[in-house]
């Protein structure tokens, strides 16, 4: 995801027709639209890196793997997102060819503009909804990544912290994947430590 730009006020319902037209990918929090930047090669392939795997993972399965075009409905008719990578299992969101409403897991790989945002107001609008089991939030710089994951029991969200080179588990797709295969071909030098 890139830097979210306040726009306007609208409801949910323009939200949907006015962006059905735009060149531009958009989401929507209670009436705000935000304009999605552009992402670094770094951020697109380890998206890349992580739909192929639960792609290939999820072969033969009901599930089914999305990268950032798809929309994501966090709260009826409230907030609308593109996840960096999602996973849904759902044959309500089989049969909605737009827009998903019942992820299994979704991830979402930080970049210094967006982390607060993503930690923030957005894991908090994906935790309303009630199907979702797992929220990967990845590190790119550290090369760690953060699994939450909802209790079965009571509901509440603990962190699951996974340390540079350790394998992600994501319980919910039964998938455990080497940091090798999360973070291949990038580059360890980033623009910033070229200077």
């Amino acid at each position: 995801m890139g830097q979210a730009l306040r726009q306007y006020r609208m409801s949910g319902e323009d939200f949907l027709a006015w962006e059905a037209v735009q060149h531009e990918r958009h989401e929507f929090v209670d009436g705000e639209v935000f304009a999605m930047a552009g992402a670094e090669d770094r951020h697109v392939t380890v998206c890349l890196n992580l739909a192929m795997a639960l792609r290939q993972h999820l072969a033969g399965s009901p599930c089914r793997t999305y990268m950032s075009d798809m929309k994501l409905q966090a709260q009826e008719g409230e907030s609308y997102f593109y996840p960096d990578v999602l996973v849904t299992c759902s044959s309500a969101d089989r049969s909605s060819p737009r827009i998903k409403r019942e992820p299994l897991l979704l991830a979402e790989v930080l970049s210094p503009s967006t982390a607060a945002y993503d930690r923030g107001e957005k894991f908090a609008r994906y935790r309303q909804i009630p199907s979702l089991q797992e929220v990967a939030l990845i590190d790119l710089d550290h090369r760690r990544v953060d699994v939450f994951r909802k209790n079965e029991g009571d509901g509440l969200w603990v962190l699951h912290p996974f340390a540079p080179g350790e394998a992600v588990t994501l319980r919910s797709v039964h998938l455990t994947l080497p940091a090798a295969t999360l973070f291949a071909e990038i580059d360890d030098d980033t623009p910033d430590s070229l200077n």
